[in-house]
């Protein structure tokens, strides 16, 4: 058993290095199964073609994202709290998997016919907006957010703002994705940025830079 979890991994590794290089279009099964060292019977029998190979890992990727954001709200009790620790975990997860990040992005903008049902790609990825929703509503609930705006206008600004830091790091690897970032993001979205409103949450520089999915400073309590 085991040593079938590490071909299946072997194989993923492998066709992701491929999709993120060339793209789904341009990739072959001789390029995957060459870098896996593995007979194409071998790719077939575990992922069915290579769009079952592709979907397979949009799919892990949207799965993992969810069990993270899940994970991460529970290590803080408050709204911001909980935004600044999914916003820390998305840029370490971010740039521990450039790769899968910059497959993500190219499935996004994919048109149709570049990539397997791209649609049915996403449905899972949409799951982790849908915990993001539902976070944010209750936030309006409790009185931590403003009611005054629509739930998921909130949680799209929120999200979007996430994914811009993400696709700026993809592109150019030495843009910031720390933790600053991540605290300065969520506290312009709570505080805004107008002059005496933000301004006494502003967060100060940190080094606790995740590059390798490890972090080498992370505060033991969030608020």
């Amino acid at each position: 058993m085991h040593g079938e979890t590490d071909t299946r991994q072997q194989i993923l590794q492998a066709a992701l290095k491929w999709f993120a290089r060339k793209g789904y279009a341009g990739t072959s099964v001789s390029d995957i199964v060459t870098t896996a060292r593995v007979s194409r019977p071998v790719l077939y029998y575990y992922f069915g073609s290579k769009a079952g190979l592709y979907r397979a890992l949009v799919d892990w990727a949207a799965e993992e994202r969810l069990r993270l954001m899940r994970e991460a709200v529970t290590r803080a009790t408050t709204l911001a709290g909980q935004l600044r620790e999914i916003a820390i975990t998305m840029f370490e997860f971010a740039c521990a998997n450039r790769e899968l990040m910059r497959l993500a992005f190219a499935t996004a903008v994919a048109a149709s016919g570049e990539v397997p049902e791209e649609a049915e790609c996403f449905k899972k990825g949409f799951k982790s907006f849908l915990f993001l929703e539902d976070l944010i509503r209750r936030g309006q609930e409790n009185g931590e957010l403003t009611r005054r705006f629509d739930t998921r206008a909130l949680a799209m600004g929120f999200a979007g703002l996430m994914h811009l830091h993400v696709l700026l790091h993809v592109l150019k690897p030495d843009q910031p994705l720390d933790r600053t970032v991540a605290e300065t993001l969520v506290e312009v979205f709570l505080h805004g940025a107008a002059p005496g409103r933000a301004e006494n949450h502003a967060p100060k520089r940190t080094n606790a830079v995740r590059r390798n999915g490890h972090t080498s400073a992370r505060k033991k309590q969030s608020e």
